[in-house]
């Protein structure tokens, strides 16, 4: 058996830098995987939860799809499914199929000629200024900048959220940096590298609750919106993009596609980790509905919901617990989506290029609960 050439060391984050997650990996060639090779970045990303696999530019989509779903290999379809041919939802506007690998999105900023089969088409990065009740001013955009939307990747209705999503780094613009301000009243800022994807630990987030509130989460579940991403689109967004405000704007049943109550999910708040077994707080803020309780009661006033999940998973979004990476062209990350939350950030000119592969796919099966047993955990 050939040695394995792979390197590993821990990303490099500020000295101030709470961060405790995150491996970066050299010399690996992901076109031709040894199974041996895919067990130590399996067993490093549910350790580890991102992982940053440097000068990766030749890697094809095709590979990049069947890494991917390497994870999970019972998995079939795009993570969302077909609910981004949905012209209201929010997600619409930023991603483009790559017409020969459909698992595979295209996301990024300007005018791209032709790529994998795409001609012509203009991206758009995802904006605060879209999205949030209160952007930043116009004269301020460059400068600064905010968290769009901390979520999950996942459709939350019908389909299981995926396991692991890669995102490849294509074409990056170089140079600037912004502060990122979260504008809700603490004075919190992050310096961060133009359009940066921001990561937290979910476990981190769970580890730092009170005795009260870790029984509370592990204890409950959320039941999400149908199709929420159409159900949220007249809603906006906190100023931190961690949630919505409540201003009883969001899309009724009938103003909805057909719901079948049997897709509605409801998840636990904690998910628990296949081989660790520790425990991650699992919310994506901006597309909950109602809280379950033990006892079977049912929280559905919308705001009082989004005010008990905002109150649980704001502390782990402070600076000290963000890793925003600093993108490279040729990066590809991996990233434990049951076990981190992530947003989009920055604010770009029209000149300023970005072109960036991103692939999931809805798991075969739920996410494990907080009972579930972890065979070596």
């Amino acid at each position: 058996m050939v040695a394995s050439s792979m390197s590993f060391r821990p990303l490099a984050v500020p000295k101030s830098s709470y961060v405790n997650f995150g491996t970066e990996i050299t010399n690996v060639s992901l076109e031709n995987l040894s199974d041996a090779d895919f067990s130590t970045i399996r067993d490093t990303l549910y350790r580890s939860h991102v992982l940053v696999l440097k000068n990766q530019a030749g890697l094809s989509p095709k590979a990049q799809y069947e890494l991917t779903r390497r994870f999970d290999p019972l998995a079939e379809g795009y993570g969302h499914g077909k609910t981004l041919d949905a012209k209201r939802s929010v997600l619409h506007p930023d991603l483009k199929t790559v017409p020969h690998q459909p698992q595979v999105q295209v996301i990024g900023n300007g005018f791209i000629p032709s790529y994998e089969g795409l001609q012509d088409i203009k991206l758009t990065h995802p904006h605060h200024k879209k999205f949030h009740k209160h952007p930043i001013p116009e004269e301020e955009d460059l400068d600064y900048t905010r968290f769009f939307r901390w979520h999950i990747d996942a459709a939350l209705y019908d389909l299981n959220p995926p396991r692991v999503t890669s995102l490849m780094a294509v074409s990056v613009p170089a140079g600037r940096r912004q502060t990122l301000r979260y504008d809700d009243n603490t004075g919190d800022e992050l310096d961060v590298p133009l359009g940066t994807t921001a990561f937290v630990s979910s476990y981190n987030m769970y580890d730092i609750l009170s005795e009260a509130d870790k029984e509370f989460v592990r204890t409950s579940k959320i039941e999400y919106a149908a199709h929420p991403y159409i159900w949220m689109s007249p809603a906006k967004s906190r100023s931190d993009g961690l949630g919505m405000i409540s201003e009883g704007v969001e899309l009724c049943e009938a103003d909805l596609p057909a719901i079948d109550p049997s897709k509605i999910m409801v998840l636990p708040m904690t998910w628990k980790n296949p081989l660790t077994g520790k425990l991650a707080l699992q919310i994506h803020p901006s597309a909950i509905r109602k809280i379950h309780l033990k006892d079977g009661t049912v929280i559905d006033d919308l705001g009082k919901v989004r005010e008990i999940v905002h109150n649980l998973q704001r502390p782990a979004i402070s600076p000290r617990y963000v890793y925003p990476h600093d993108w490279e062209e040729g990066d590809l990350v991996l990233f434990n989506n049951h076990g981190v939350l992530h947003s989009v950030v920055g604010a770009f000119r029209d000149d300023e290029v970005r072109l960036f592969r991103q692939c999931n796919m809805a798991a075969s099966e739920p996410p494990l609960g907080p009972d579930a047993v972890v065979a070596g955990a």
